[in-house]
């Protein structure tokens, strides 16, 4: 195995490393929120450290070696949009975070309502997550595809608990707190699907060349 070869392999696990965190920063988030588990937000915001520095590590290493090896073809193609899935996974990490307080915060009050959908979302993500890892593990665009579509029905949830969370403001004043408290997290929850989104798109384009 020459350099190049070395280099692209370590990135790609650092890469898949930042994902895994993500998802264990999303089951945190799961446990804030659906288990009113205040530790598990203090927890989550310690691992999006090590996402940001994971990250920051990431950036660097992937500017060194296009500038030392000079790869080109599908070589730079994998570094390219490894670089650019970075600030998507590391944002992923940022609204797990922000899930995770707002679950903390939400457990000081009564719930207004069972959180079945968001926690559906939850198991979506977690389940993308894992098929966006698998993609980059076993490089199939088959894979990263099927992740893909995975973004429609966190969109359809999310349109659905956007509903069903204004009724609850218009029918009582008294839950506009925790009821907009909630219309934060499920924006949270879809804008992580529509960063997943990105990195599976990222995927697709080096391994076909094809941008979606």
């Amino acid at each position: 195995m020459d350099l190049l070869d070395q280099d692209l392999q370590d990135i790609n696990a650092s890469v898949t490393r930042m994902l895994s965190l993500v998802r264990e920063s999303c089951d945190l988030a799961k446990q804030a929120l659906i288990d009113a588990d205040t530790q598990a937000a203090e927890l989550c915001v310690a691992n999006d450290a090590k996402i940001d520095d994971l990250q920051a590590h990431l950036e660097q290493r992937i500017l060194t070696v296009i500038a030392r090896r000079q790869p080109a073809a599908s070589d730079l193609r994998f570094l390219g949009s490894a670089f650019q899935s970075l600030a998507d996974i590391e944002r992923a990490g940022d609204y797990a975070t922000h899930v995770a307080r707002a679950g903390s915060e939400l457990a000081k009050q009564p719930p207004i309502k069972r959180y079945l959908d968001l926690e559906r979302v939850l198991e979506i993500l977690d389940t993308m997550i894992e098929t966006t890892i698998n993609a980059l593990v076993d490089p199939k665009v088959e894979i990263a595809r099927e992740a893909l579509d995975m973004d429609n029905e966190i969109d359809e949830l999310y349109d659905q608990v956007v509903r069903e969370l204004l009724t609850f403001m218009l029918e009582d004043p008294q839950k506009l707190t925790s009821a907009l408290q909630l219309l934060n997290v499920a924006r949270f929850l879809e804008r992580i699907g529509d960063h997943l989104e990105n990195v599976n798109e990222h995927i697709i384009f080096w391994l076909t060349g094809e941008r979606l």
